[in-house]
């Protein structure tokens, strides 16, 4: 929900669904700010749905002794009891005019039939947080930098994804952290790899790049650099079958297609596309299938199917180097 106002949140009923914790706990700080800035001294009152019963939903939708204005929030909506159902949606149905009601679902089936219920009902205005594509983590980054007034480039925000992952607060925590320890510098790729460099998913891509592009030397360089630092076996070979499914859709993509729409259909952020178009120059379908056997061999060696997984990675790599050449 972008800047609501209290009379989007008062006598109605928000609905917040989806699976990204992070965004729907955003949209329930922004409506209780939205009602906050109208009265200050207006009661917020949380709890789960769990623990909701029909007398609890009573006492919580009831005027306040200290406050005319009252935020309620309901966390979890999925594990609302049955028997509490039909209260909540004949209240939902006619809310108090000076209460907020803001329930969160977090996803998935349980609990749906309620839900077709209450957004069969004109007072509920719903917002919704659709997990990200593997695309849209970079942006998401970028967006985190700006609001705190700073400024990434889009190689030091897919850098920052792949150091610290895809959990959405940790990524947001990071920003923030990097944006405050730099103020009035742009972001670069450099200053990342100073914070996050030695982390284990940035060390295994760093590998698969370089045996992708053909570089042997570097590639096995990576490699025993990330080894001997604790980066996991398991990370090398996730790597390189991310950088091998990219190529294989890069290569495969129709001439013309524009970067924008290669980089949605290849999972990536556009300035990767680049990237992967640069390596795809030389590999053809046999050295992808080859190096994409080798990569499956190597996992399997990894989880246990072999002693000496050190040796299992080495060999992917000259293997998938080799691949590249043919």
């Amino acid at each position: 929900m972008a800047s609501p106002q209290s009379s989007d949140i008062l006598g109605r009923v928000t609905l917040v669904t989806g699976p990204e914790e992070l965004l729907n706990q955003r949209t329930v700080d922004a409506a209780i700010a939205a009602v906050r800035a109208l009265d200050p001294e207006s009661e917020v009152s949380e709890t789960t749905a769990g623990e909701l019963s029909m007398a609890a939903l009573g006492d919580l939708s009831a005027p306040s002794l200290f406050s005319s204005i009252r935020c309620v929030v309901v966390a979890r909506l999925e594990d609302l009891p049955e028997d509490v159902h039909d209260g909540l949606v004949g209240y939902a149905s006619e809310p108090s005019s000076d209460i907020g009601l803001i329930l969160v679902h977090s996803g998935g089936q349980k609990g749906s039939g309620l839900l077709t219920r209450l957004r069969r009902l004109p007072t509920l205005t719903e917002v919704k947080s659709a997990s990200l594509r593997p695309s849209e983590y970079s942006g998401f980054v970028s967006r985190e930098v700006r609001s705190h007034g700073g400024r990434i480039a889009e190689d030091a925000a897919d850098l920052l994804v792949q150091a610290v992952g895809q959990d959405l607060r940790a990524l947001a925590g990071a920003a923030q952290q990097l944006t405050s320890d730099t103020p009035g510098a742009p972001l670069t790729a450099a200053v990342v790899r100073q914070y996050f460099g030695g982390r284990a998913e940035v060390k295994s891509f760093a590998v698969a790049d370089a045996a992708l592009a053909g570089r042997l030397s570097l590639a096995l360089e990576e490699l025993r650099w990330a080894l001997d630092n604790g980066t996991p076996a398991v990370l090398v070979t996730s790597a390189f079958a991310t950088g091998l499914r990219g190529l294989a859709k890069v290569a495969s993509a129709p001439r013309g297609l524009r970067e924008g729409d290669l980089a949605r259909e290849a999972g990536v952020p556009p300035w990767k596309v680049r990237t992967l178009r640069e390596q795809a120059r030389g590999w053809d379908e046999r050295g992808l299938a080859a190096a994409i056997t080798a990569v499956a061999r190597a996992d399997a060696d990894v989880k246990g199917a072999a002693a000496d997984a050190a040796f299992s990675l080495e060999r992917m790599v000259l293997t998938v180097t080799a691949a590249r050449a043919r």
